[in-house]
């Protein structure tokens, strides 16, 4: 018996390699591509960046800038909390504007006057602050007997007061400004409350003068001792004041005089100021006294605050 195929034997090896073939270009057809952005990429996003690219004949945006003066820091931003450390500094720096000023004096007796304020709130300019006398301590023999000539024999000692200060605001015309002080010294038992109006008229350039008027309550009290109460006394103040100041050479020029209850007369005083150069100024002013003398007085000062 003779079996029999319509292809014949004679073609399956063409029928294997044409199979085998189809299924090569199937599978190939199949096979994703690695991805390539410029492949893949439109022709015409392809010809966007092409023109993007710098070009070597560009102008030099940074020509003239000195790179490692730029401030960097404003790219300081923490991702993670959004801080702006600009902010963050500027905030600082106002805390330390309004924070404590000290300003720091030498005394002939060796000791320092040193005085510290700060500000409370912008509000009528509330301050408060303390004036402290602080002696140092002798470290050799020549020092202790150096400080008691000076201080008439007595060894110089620590003292100090506090001090609330206020500016409001004057009425109208007739005056400028107000301004309240309270002071009190606990060693000394004394304390102050004293408010002054004050007037600025300018006269001509940078000439101007300055009202004053001044009133206050000191009140001094006494240490009790066995048997012997302690009292208080009270003194009522009042003094007037012109003061003429030239900017232009730094000349000031003030007259006034002085009303107490302790005292049931006018004192008249009349002083000058003088500014050399920075910081340093000479003064000198004759005045009168409850005895009647003349007291009269010149010194030359370096302020410095810091």
């Amino acid at each position: 018996m003779e079996f029999s195929t319509g292809f014949g034997w004679t073609r399956l090896p063409v029928l294997a390699a044409t199979f085998i073939l189809g299924s090569a270009l199937t599978l190939q057809a199949q096979i994703i591509p690695p991805f390539s952005p410029a492949a893949a990429a439109p022709d015409d996003e392809a010809e966007t960046e092409a023109a993007e690219a710098p070009d070597v004949n560009d102008p030099d945006v940074l020509k003239g800038i000195d790179v490692d003066k730029l401030d960097w820091s404003q790219l300081a931003v923490d991702a993670g909390t959004g801080i702006d450390a600009r902010a963050a500094k500027k905030r600082a720096e106002a805390a330390a504007k309004d924070g404590l000023n000290w300003s720091s004096n030498a005394n002939a007796n060796g000791s320092s006057a040193v005085r510290v304020k700060q500000s409370v709130s912008s509000f009528w300019d509330t301050r408060i602050g303390a004036d402290m006398t602080v002696a140092s301590e002798p470290r050799t023999m020549s020092e202790l007997l150096a400080q008691k000539a000076t201080n008439g024999g007595n060894l110089p000692q620590s003292s100090g007061s506090a001090w609330a200060a206020a500016t409001a605001p004057g009425a109208g015309a007739i005056w400028d400004k107000t301004a309240v002080e309270a002071r009190v010294d606990p060693g000394a038992e004394q304390s102050k409350l004293g408010a002054s109006l004050i007037k600025s008229v300018p006269l001509s350039g940078d000439t101007s003068l300055t009202l004053q008027n001044g009133y206050s309550v000191n009140q001094q009290g006494t240490t009790a001792l066995p048997g012997i109460g302690g009292r208080i006394t009270r003194n009522y103040e009042t003094d007037q004041s012109a003061k003429v100041t030239i900017t232009e050479t730094g000349t000031s020029v003030t007259a006034g005089q002085t009303l107490s209850t302790t005292d049931d007369k006018w004192l008249r005083k009349v002083g000058a100021e003088q500014k050399l150069f920075d910081d340093v100024t000479v003064s000198g002013s004759v005045g009168e006294t409850p005895q009647g003398a003349i007291n009269k007085s010149l010194s030359a000062g370096f302020k410095k605050s810091w």
